[in-house]
């Protein structure tokens, strides 16, 4: 098609009166297409389905007007490339009709990448939504009075409503000087000075109020919004011991929250009642009132079964150590997991805590495999004495047979939940521990518990 020539058109095509394809060339983009082999062929024959009214109604358009409007198809290549083109008509004194075409394929892309993006910021908004929501509520909710102070400008940016209640704070956007006694402005100052310096500083005692009651001050720094604000937590003298005992639950719910492993508090029927951090990320959920009210199991293997069996193990022995599984999150990520468990004992109502740890980045030991190996390594000299088929069968069978004891030894002889295990019922499972003459008792004394 010499003859023909467009600035910057990836696809041009010359097209007769009846929609035949005469002539094809392409850009130096899509120069491996053999577009020639279409000459003879119907326009509408070359793209997808859905494109054969667009392409009649740019050819009708152009031999009304001289010129189409531009409409989007897919067109499908003889190598089974198919792209988005975005093509226009325009007829020729011949009666002919040239199509030219762009490649959308590069806007396809962008357009896919920003849509992802939107996304993923969606998603980070309602995550600071979420986070905004909780602090606000523990904020107004907490008994302890708290207020947050400008780094620079030392006036009062917030004061919660036990703040307002206690001292009698009302004027947000003063300094909080007047709200404290004469004497104790640089006994402040000094306080807020080291808590800048140093991030932490000794709790002290400074009179607040109407009625300068002394108060127990405990200040630390925070970031927010590109800003630094003093966070002061006041306690009554006489409410607060001075026993250090006293901030050990505090320490301890601390930890947890930080703690590199997930940890989640749940009731007899795996209902989720608080989690930390750490649980948060392998599941895939910004806040923890997202997860507070569902069942584990949702997240734990496969739903109903392993949870089931670690549930079993947990009320029968009290705690579980190093059960294995996986958990996926709510993205779909898929992370083999360590579970341990314990059962609280020192309330009526019964409640399990399990520390959740990723595993999927260990380098797994090489026992197992071992195992596996002492099993099937003496059929190797079974070669040449017995078929390819029939060591596949024995092989096979050495591996089941060593799955099933392992499920077995995991859920201490019952079969029920043995079965649950391995995906099995519990007919299979009795057939298979029949053939493969497995000990249904095992050394250690296991019992059937179904």
């Amino acid at each position: 098609m010499s003859n023909i020539s467009f600035a910057r058109a990836d696809i041009t095509l010359q097209i007769d009166a009846e929609g035949i394809i005469e002539d094809a060339a392409v850009s130096e983009e899509l120069g491996s297409e053999d577009v020639l082999s279409w000459r003879g062929r119907h326009w509408d024959e070359t793209v997808t389905d859905v494109g054969g009214e667009k392409i009649k109604r740019m050819l009708e358009d152009a031999q009304k007007s001289g010129l189409s409007a531009f409409r989007q198809l897919t067109q499908c290549f003889p190598s089974g490339l198919e792209v988005p083109i975005e093509y226009t008509a325009i007829s020729r004194p011949d009666g002919t009709t040239i199509a030219v075409g762009k490649n959308l394929m590069a806007m396809a892309e962008l357009q896919s990448k920003l849509i992802a993006a939107q996304e993923a910021m969606e998603r980070d908004y309602w995550k600071l939504r979420e986070v905004e929501t909780r602090y606000r509520f523990l904020f107004d909710a907490s008994n302890e009075a708290v207020l947050l102070i400008d780094a620079e400008s030392l006036t009062v940016i917030e004061a919660n409503p036990a703040a307002v209640r206690a001292m009698g704070i009302e004027s947000v956007g003063r300094e909080i000087f007047p709200e404290i006694q004469d004497d104790e402005h640089e006994q402040l100052r000094g306080m807020l000075m080291r808590v800048r310096e140093n991030g932490t500083t000794p709790r002290q005692i400074l009179h607040f109020g109407a009625n300068r009651e002394p108060w127990v001050v405990h200040a630390s720094l925070m970031a927010a919004q590109s800003k630094r604000m003093f966070l002061l937590q006041l306690a009554p003298v006489g409410s607060t011991p001075a026993a250090n005992p006293s901030e050990t639950p505090v320490v301890i719910d601390s930890l947890i929250q930080r703690a590199p492993d997930g940890f989640v508090v749940v009731d007899e029927s795996g209902t989720v009642l608080k989690a930390n951090q750490a649980f948060l990320d392998l599941v895939q959920i910004g806040a923890e009132n997202a997860v507070v009210g569902q069942n584990l199991g949702q997240w734990i293997g496969r739903p109903g079964a392993d949870f089931s069996v670690l549930l079993a193990a947990i009320r029968r022995n009290d705690r579980a150590r190093l059960f294995n599984t996986n958990l996926i999150g709510e993205l779909g990520t898929e992370a083999e997991v360590e579970i341990s468990a314990v059962e609280d004992t020192s309330t009526n109502k019964v409640r399990f805590g399990l520390w959740i740890r990723d595993v999927s980045q260990r380098i797994s030991a090489p026992e197992q495999g071992n195992q596996l190996g002492a099993l099937y390594g003496s059929l190797t000299d079974r070669i040449g004495k017995t078929t390819l088929k029939g060591l596949v069968r024995e092989t096979a069978d050495v591996v089941e047979r060593h799955y099933i004891d392992a499920a077995l030894e995991l859920t201490n002889g019952n079969r029920t939940a043995a079965a649950q295990l391995l995906g099995l019922s519990r007919q299979s499972l009795y057939s298979k521990i029949s053939r493969h003459e497995i000990d249904g008792t095992s050394s250690e004394g296991r019992r059937d518990n179904d």
